[in-house]
């Protein structure tokens, strides 16, 4: 390691009080996080039981036809409430054990520790909702408002109706964990702003972010915006997340640090691949039919596991276990990845288009389209497997496929060389080809001769 580096990773390093500190801190933070998410989980568990009445319902709210669903299949809403809580449950154990894990083994090191409280406070506060069951509206606060202003009801809703004494925690666990992703992408691995502008677009999105997790109904917060100009806005950070790993990559990174890059890109990517194929698949059946209730309860679990990847690899970013297989786990990923997309758009494209076809034929649907749809994808399997295969490689694993296309050529003119001298020659250009050694000999064993021992 270069002495920069080593002066970096120094750096990085926390001792005396302020790693005491940061430990007190983080711990304190751990427990606020904890205490909060089990009191919520009673009060969750009650609101998946209601049911929605108005017209604005959104998943999970149960509406009068879930619920009919339900006593059909003979369960409960009962059923849905557990259903749900356990998998924000499990989402946020999962989170929470890696970040314990990080604090562990890894407290003293700055980058270290605020991944740890990423994962902690994003995982088990932002992210699964849990936590709002605490923050519901009330009127507890209403007598100090009111004396502040003299025309109470000319107040906007988001500070006519402000939460419950609970909303505090919630809103800074909150707070914490939406920035902390952002600073995050701008500051891993090193600690450090890279490129040094990032850290304007830090103060932005700080200056956005915690007064929207405070007062969630001002205008504010992106939901309330219309969806072109939310889609803009958060493409564009989103862009910026991006481009500073990138350039980070490619220029400031060293090779531990590249890899701790492509551990992170690919978590995220994994994440998001399966966030945007369970959505793609939800829009596209409920083009043709009305989804039934447990298969969007298997979108949404699906949903909640495609995202623990975040964790997952975020945690062997920092942990430097099994680091150096990320090329080969970022390769299956891909090949999978675009396997699984195309086989599910084929299959549910040829069940639609099969049913409109018996529906025209026989004037109503049959299983057959199904049962065809899945010989189908089965028998299209392992050729269209090798075709991906071939075609990332080709775009991504360049050096790699040109090795192998060499190996495979070189083996089909064995078969026929009887030239000793051009095998000889041939040889040495595979291997300097394909390993690229620093040197290349060959010594040959000369007939009669005895080998030593």
């Amino acid at each position: 390691m270069s002495s920069m580096n080593a002066q970096t990773v120094s750096d990085m390093r926390l001792r005396g009080d302020w790693l005491t500190l940061a430990r007190l801190g983080w711990l304190a933070v751990a427990a606020l996080t904890l205490t909060l998410f089990v009191a919520a989980l009673p009060l969750r568990y009650k609101n998946f039981q209601e049911v929605c009445m108005g017209a604005a319902c959104v998943e999970p709210q149960l509406t009068l036809d879930d619920v009919r669903e339900l006593q059909a299949l003979g369960l409960s809403r009962s059923f849905h409430a557990a259903y749900h809580v356990g998998l924000e449950t499990a989402f946020a154990l999962v989170h929470f054990v890696i970040a314990s894990v990080i604090f562990t083994r890894r407290s003293d090191d700055r980058m270290a520790l605020f991944v740890a409280l990423m994962l902690l406070t994003f995982g088990v506060a932002t992210f699964t909702g849990t936590l709002n069951a605490l923050a519901t509206p009330s009127s507890a606060w209403r007598l100090p408002v009111s004396a502040l202003s003299s025309l109470p009801g000319t107040l906007p809703d988001w500070l006519w109706q402000p939460p419950t004494l609970w909303r505090l925690p919630v809103a800074m666990l909150s707070a914490i964990g939406q920035v902390s992703v952002a600073l995050f992408f701008y500051l891993f691995p090193t600690g450090s702003f890279v490129p040094r502008w990032t850290r304007w677009l830090a103060v932005v999105w700080i200056a956005w972010q915690v007064p929207c997790a405070f007062f969630p109904n001002s205008p504010l917060n992106a939901e309330t915006w219309p969806p072109l100009l939310a889609g803009a806005v958060w493409a564009g950070f989103l862009g910026t997340y991006v481009f500073a790993q990138l350039y980070r990559y490619q220029h400031v990174s060293d090779a531990d640090q590249r890899m701790q890059t492509k551990w992170v890109v690919f978590g995220v990517t994994a994440a998001l691949s399966g966030f945007l194929m369970a959505s793609l698949l939800a829009s596209i059946v409920s083009i043709a039919v009305e989804p039934v209730f447990l298969y969007r309860e298997a979108i949404t679990a699906f949903i909640f596991l495609s995202m623990l990847m975040i964790p997952l690899s975020f945690g062997i970013a920092i942990l430097r276990f099994n680091l150096w297989t990320i090329d080969v786990t970022i390769n299956r990923t891909l090949v999978y990845g675009v396997l699984t997309v195309t086989l599910a758009l084929a299959y549910v494209t040829s069940v639609i288009l099969l049913q409109q076809v018996f529906r025209f034929l026989i004037g109503q649907t049959s299983n057959l389209a199904i049962v065809a749809s899945t010989l189908a994808i089965a028998v299209l399997f392992n050729p269209l497997r090798r075709r991906v295969q071939g075609t990332i490689d080709r775009r991504f694993y360049r050096q790699k496929y040109n090795a192998a296309q060499t190996l495979a050529a070189f083996s089909a003119r064995l078969r026929d060389e009887v030239d000793l001298d051009r095998l000889k020659t041939d040889l040495l250009a595979v291997v300097e080809e394909t390993m690229q050694p620093a040197h290349v000999s060959l010594w040959l064993h000369e007939p009669g001769q005895e080998n030593d021992v």
